[in-house]
């Protein structure tokens, strides 16, 4: 079988690296100079080439290189040199609890990352150890890779928590067609992307908390001895790698440096148009989850999230079941304002409404929308941020990112007869102060910041002061700053919708019972009634998605047949983002038309209750409940 020159040169490379690790060339030396020495001392002829051969084979050393050196079976075919060459993509979002084998191409670089524990964990220093099946907090570890995600398996908290994981991260080439060239030792010196770990707390409700957002410059294995490094070992980096490291990092300050003074430039002539531009919500930088002042226009990339969203207003829907948390303040004051990255906001599953916003901007973009974040403010002059998309035919559409609503904007004409009608604005929006993307920013320069007011023309110059787009890029396009966090895919989702529905359909009638129990009321069950709810969820979430109301029709139609002459019917319908049984039902106990059914006494009562979950990607689900019961009418 004749191999391509490529490839050839790969297989010889895989061979070399691997006889330098089992340091081959001692082992011959040792084995050479005691061949010399029993060949002295018997007095024998010089030795050949095929008596050291013989001498290699005896001690074992041929078959100790044949042994450790593993090739898989592939036959090189087209269709199998085609599947090679495909980038590896891969999306690990299960709890592994033991260790599974995968297949590793030997054409391929692999980092191996090993978790070997946590320590210092000093807020959890007087925790008691969790006892078996207790339910408990637990801690756990997300990676991102060149576009590559893991999730370790969750842990009790403890001072040192047993975060013991491994995880084979790919090191291959990003040109088309280069993901299955070996990378060499430059090319990988030349990958600056970091390994992004995030640290998650989830407490016993299921409460996430972010403990801890890292990057790791895993670049300083290649100067390493044997190719490993210790994760407790602060080695410096000599040779190559420190001065590779050292120079992004001058290049990186560099070019940040020059963007802070373009911006105090640029900020100071928007100010030199209008004096109240002073008050004007323009924000131009925004502080992360670590402390570190990034430009806005950073926190928006272009996000494809190839079959697991199939549309932008499913997008939207995605974004608003991502729970909304304000970053805490401490002993009151003003709200501390924190944008977070992109990884860490998906692995946490919550945040505020700039990471709401950012994240459905990155969305947006990806199906191909012209898509900007909008900072401004709504009623009550409350700080608020939101998406804005631009049609090809001039119409403006607003996104609010906690609900997915949209809202098409209908500017005021101020110069228009007071006879003339106004369109009346439907959103909640009040002002704007300024507008950004992945490649722009622009101020909002017109007279008046309201939105109503707002004319739309990026190109009027007289009301839109745009900063230069190749300043933006210079710090905030992928790649240009090794201080930029990477992009990261999103996750499929982690639950099978089905059983999740019927777990929590289970528990949501025994709460029920057990509620009507206490009450001195028995429990009798309509599952046929329950099945037919199921059609009523699934058009609420459909309109949730698309904004199209359908299938009611035929869901009160079927009630009709259901429910016999003389008969009442009623329904309550209540939509969740989590999955907790019982702070569920305590949260439909509060409302009066729920309690009505659970607690309906009369005459033939037959009580109905559905649970529908849908899944959606990064373990986000959108929960609907309906509490349904038919009884004989009474006069």
């Amino acid at each position: 079988m004749s191999l391509p020159p490529e490839k050839a040169t790969e297989l010889k490379q895989i061979i070399h690296d691997h006889l330098i690790k089992m340091d081959i060339h001692g082992k011959i030396r040792d084995v050479l100079a005691e061949t010399v020495r029993g060949d002295g001392q018997h007095g024998q002829r010089s030795l050949s080439e095929e008596d050291f051969i013989h001498a290699l084979q005896r001690r074992g050393i041929v078959d100790d290189v044949m042994k450790d050196l593993h090739f898989t079976n592939v036959d090189v075919s087209q269709t199998e040199a085609d599947s090679v060459n495909k980038s590896a993509t891969r999306f690990v979002d299960k709890n592994i609890t033991q260790l599974k084998s995968t297949n590793i191409s030997p054409l391929r670089r692999y980092l191996y990352l090993q978790v070997l524990g946590g320590k210092a964990f000093l807020e959890h220093l007087q925790e008691p150890e969790p006892l078996p099946g207790q339910v408990c907090s637990t801690f756990t570890l997300h990676l991102h890779f060149r576009n590559q995600r893991f999730r370790s398996k969750p842990v009790p908290c403890a001072c040192e928590p047993d975060l013991q994981e491994g995880f084979l991260l790919e090191v291959h080439r990003d040109g088309p067609g280069d993901a299955s060239k070996m990378a060499d030792a430059t090319t990988m010196l030349s990958i600056c992307d970091p390994v992004h770990m995030v640290l998650i707390k989830t407490d016993t409700s299921g409460d996430t908390t972010l403990i801890s957002s890292y990057f790791v410059d895993w670049r300083r294995v290649l100067s390493a001895p044997n190719g490993k490094t210790g994760v407790s070992a602060e080695l410096l980096g000599v040779g190559s790698c420190f001065f590779q490291q050292s120079l992004e990092r001058q290049k990186t300050a560099e070019k940040e440096r020059l963007f802070l003074v373009y911006a105090k430039q640029w900020w100071q002539e928007f100010l030199e148009i209008r004096p109240s531009h002073q008050s004007k919500l323009v924000k131009i930088f925004a502080q992360d989850e670590n402390g570190v002042n990034r430009p806005v226009c950073s926190y928006v990339r272009v996000l494809r999230a190839g079959r697991l969203l199939e549309s932008p207003r499913q997008a939207a829907r995605f974004v608003s079941l991502l729970a909304q948390e304000r970053a805490p303040v401490v002993g009151g004051g003003v709200r501390q304002e924190q944008w977070c990255s992109m990884m860490a906001f998906l692995c946490r599953n919550k945040g505020d409404c700039e990471d709401h916003a950012t994240l459905l901007c990155s969305l947006l973009l990806g199906f191909g929308l012209d898509a900007y974040v909008c900072v401004g403010t709504k009623a009550k002059n409350i700080p608020h941020t939101w998406v804005m998309t631009c049609g090809t035919d001039g119409s403006i559409t607003f996104w609010e990112s906690f609900t997915a609503h949209r809202y098409l904007h209908h500017p005021i004409d101020p110069g228009a007869p007071p006879m003339v009608p106004q369109p009346k604005p439907t959103h909640p929006y009040r002002t704007l102060g300024c507008v950004f993307n992945h490649k722009m920013f622009l101020a909002n320069c017109q007279p008046s910041d309201a939105v109503e007011l707002c004319v739309f023309d990026f190109t009027d110059g007289s009301r839109w002061k745009a900063m230069s787009e190749e300043a933006v890029r210079s710090v905030c396009a992928p790649g240009s700053t090794s201080s930029l966090p990477p992009t990261p895919p999103l996750c499929s989702p982690s639950l099978v919708p089905n059983e999740a529905s019927n777990q929590l359909e289970l528990e949501m009638r025994y709460l029920l019972a057990e509620h009507r129990k206490d009450l001195g009321l028995a429990t009798v069950w309509d599952d046929h009634l329950s099945y037919l709810l199921s059609a009523a969820l699934s058009a609420y979430e459909l309109e949730r998605c698309t904004g199209v109301s359908c299938g009611n029709e035929e869901f009160q139609d079927a009630v009709r047949r259901s429910v016999p002459d003389g008969h009442t019917f009623k329904g309550f319908p209540i939509h969740f983002l989590h999955r907790n049984a019982r702070r569920a039902f305590a949260t439909c106990l509060r409302s009066p038309f729920c309690e009505e059914i659970v607690c309906c006494r009369g005459d033939h009562v037959r009580l109905a209750v559905r649970v529908r979950v849908f899944a959606y990607p990064e373990s986000a689900c959108a929960v609907w409940i309906m509490f349904a019961c038919k009884y004989r009418s009474v006069l």
